[in-house]
């Protein structure tokens, strides 16, 4: 792990995950397609580091199917 990294617990990740959850959600609200993208990327990310299942935002394009 170079030092630039950090290393979350899995609470803080779970803290990460819904927050970015409330992102996407509100950027949907407004049309945002863009924030939605990139809320869209990071609930994935959150996902795989917590060994969830990824959700699929078929909606968006075939990179979040």
């Amino acid at each position: 792990m170079s030092s630039s990294e950090k290393k979350y617990t899995v609470g803080q990740t779970w803290n990460a995950l819904k927050a970015a959850w409330k992102g996407y959600k509100i950027a949907k609200a407004k049309g945002e397609l863009d924030k939605q993208k990139e809320y869209a990327r990071r609930i994935r990310k959150l996902q795989s580091e917590l060994g969830l299942p990824l959700t699929k935002f078929p909606q968006l394009g075939k990179e979040f199917e």
